[in-house]
């Protein structure tokens, strides 16, 4: 069971917060939006006796192929109205990243943004931010310390800037941080190094454990991007990045970092666009091998997810020409959430459904692996919205002890 929120933080800039616990609203049978037989196995069992592990699978067994097919895609329209935001996600999507298109002018209307992005109250979306901070921001008002100074500065400095960053995501209604950079290089003409905590394996992995374990607090967190930017030269932004580097030299060189974060609870694993040729000659997002690490060699067990697959558009290269198709190989490589945003459109993520059940009707995805992947991406929404505190702006809160 995730730790409830229930920190008061005081920071270098004064940020102070508090939790308030409010008990979820009741529903009746009448607007339940469950199918009357997923209500029949889920209803018969006590909270107690249903946790979120055994409510995600049985309620995932109940649903339709399209339906699972809805919560495994993180969608995205670069829009601000809550309304349009409302009716886009009526498609039934696992959740919705925010990027700057998305971000309006006050914090108050962020948190009308961020409610208006669920449905159904009983079970909000997963929604993520890129909040690194520092290079890497959407939201003006973190002024904390970020990985440009905290490479160089004591571990603690790490928990205090992700402890008052993870506040700040929060209190603004977002569930999920894609805001701990794992990847670790001492070029400082990389394009990742400005936004990695660690030049070194053991510097990185101190940091990424503390960020990771001060914003799981709050939210969940994101490790990125594995295997590791490091080590393949290139801005996967605008290519697919590649090294020749072997498992050993990574397990030693890449690795720790990512094995730090999984120690530390981290609820997401991001899969770099990237190749390690030696090991795969796909990219990671796409490659069963390095999900198959990831799950049985470093024990990760919380959600996969991919980078923008728009970055691979990006990349020129016309095996990943078609967004659908690599929606489709994502997952059937082990991802459990796609994220597209570069060239998404109102119908982009319609489409990315429509092909993951063309895919499962055709046998090119199992139907076991959509649904896994389906239970997984549900597990964490029901682990979310159990976790009912409320977060707000405490003008005369002291730091807890």
């Amino acid at each position: 069971m995730r730790a409830l929120r229930r920190w008061m933080l005081a920071t270098v800039a004064a940020l102070a917060v508090a939790a308030v616990a409010a008990p979820a609203a009741a529903q009746t049978p009448s607007d339940d939006p469950r199918p009357t037989a997923l209500r029949l196995q889920t209803d018969a069992a006590t909270p107690a006796a249903l946790g979120p592990a055994a409510r995600a699978e049985a309620e995932v067994r109940g649903m339709s192929v399209a339906e699972q097919a809805a919560s495994v895609v993180m969608g995205h329209i670069p829009v601000a109205d809550p309304a349009a935001l409302h009716a886009y996600m009526q498609q039934g999507l696992g959740g919705f990243i925010l990027m700057g298109s998305n971000i309006p002018a006050t914090e108050p209307e962020l948190r009308a943004l961020t409610s208006a992005l669920t449905v159904d109250e009983s079970l909000p979306p997963l929604i993520a931010i890129d909040q690194e901070g520092g290079i890497v921001s959407r939201l003006p008002s973190d002024a904390f310390a970020a990985s440009t100074t905290l490479k160089s500065a004591p571990v603690e400095d790490t928990t205090d800037a992700f402890t008052a960053r993870a506040s700040l995501v929060a209190r603004a209604g977002v569930n999920v941080n894609f805001g701990t950079v794992a990847d670790v290089t001492a070029d400082s003409a990389s394009f990742i190094y400005g936004r990695a905590l660690g030049t070194d394996p053991s510097s990185a992995s101190e940091r990424v454990a503390a960020a990771t374990t001060a914003q799981e607090e709050f939210l969940a967190s994101t490790l990125k991007h594995f295997p590791g930017h490091g080590a393949a030269e290139g801005d996967s932004h605008h290519a697919i990045p590649t090294t020749p580097m072997s498992k050993e030299q990574w397990r030693t060189a890449d690795e720790p970092p990512f094995a730090a974060g999984i120690d530390a609870g981290a609820s997401l694993l991001m899969f770099g666009h990237l190749a390690y040729t030696a090991v795969d000659a796909a990219p990671a997002s796409m490659s069963a091998e390095w999900h198959r690490i990831a799950r049985e060699e470093l024990g990760f067990d919380g959600v996969m997810v991919t980078d923008d697959l728009g970055m691979l558009l990006s990349s020129g290269d016309p095996a990943y020409a078609d967004p659908v198709a690599n929606g489709v190989a994502a997952i059937a490589a082990g991802n459990d959430l796609v994220l597209m945003i570069a060239g998404s459109t109102p119908e982009t993520a319609g489409r990315m459904v429509a092909g993951l059940v063309a895919a499962v009707e055709s046998g090119d995805l199992p139907a076991e692996r959509l649904a896994d992947a389906a239970t997984r991406v549900r597990e964490l929404r029901l682990e979310l919205a159990a976790d009912t505190a409320d977060w707000s702006v405490c003008e005369d809160c002291t730091p807890a002890g």
